[in-house]
């Protein structure tokens, strides 16, 4: 039992949020680390978890009712647990906010079954020579772990002549990446349709069927 990891990298205004306007509400869970209103038409029907803690998101993930899950934005998750933290002392401080965040990501790919995507959307960290990783807290994520190299499929969110993309594809300075003939190179910012290609490339459930949850049940 082992579920997928997505990153979703952008820039704030990059389409994050707007990617998910094709999916179904009914079909996806949805954490909402800041808790601002989502930025499409219905985006105030959807059912969401505002503000959660870490224990929220480990504790509805390992139940895994759902076959597809979004953390948007995940960065907060680190950057809110640091200004909560701010008046401690100590190196030891930052050292729980990467555990904690480790165990979010283990969580979300060990703890699932084979059918389940996690998207974590994230704000990237960009260099002075315009490279991309995801942004942390602290030195320990980044020199210890790697968190783009947990996943299969890391995509970035572009605008080009007024257009929001998707890049999945290396272009030399950045992380972006996904197994060969599983989604374009560039493509509109949909993430259903993300979704629906990997679902297809891995051989996965479709988005919406439980079946096999509900009979367990």
């Amino acid at each position: 039992m082992m579920g997928v990891g997505v990153m979703v990298l952008g820039k704030s205004g990059s389409g994050k949020s707007m990617s998910l306007r094709n999916f179904d509400p009914k079909d996806v869970g949805l954490f909402n680390v800041v808790g601002k209103p989502l930025p499409f038409k219905g985006g105030n029907t959807w059912q969401q978890v505002r503000r959660p803690k870490y224990a929220d998101i480990e504790r509805t993930l390992t139940a895994n009712n759902l076959n597809a899950y979004v953390i948007d934005d995940s960065t907060y998750m680190m950057q809110f647990d640091n200004f909560r933290r701010a008046l401690d002392t100590g190196y030891t401080k930052f050292t729980e906010m990467a555990v904690s965040f480790e165990r979010l990501l283990e969580t979300a790919m060990l703890n699932t079954n084979d059918n389940t995507i996690v998207y974590f959307m994230h704000h990237p960290d960009i260099d002075d020579n315009g490279g991309w990783k995801p942004k942390t807290i602290g030195k320990m994520l980044d020199e210890k772990l790697c968190i783009e190299g947990m996943f299969p499929v890391v995509i970035e969110c572009v605008v080009r002549d007024g257009a929001h993309l998707f890049v999945t594809t290396n272009e030399g300075v950045d992380v972006a990446k996904c197994p060969p003939d599983a989604l374009p190179a560039q493509m509109d910012n949909d993430l259903a349709l993300v979704d629906q290609k990997l679902r297809e490339f891995w051989g996965m459930k479709k988005i919406g069927d439980n079946s096999a949850k509900k009979k367990e049940d």
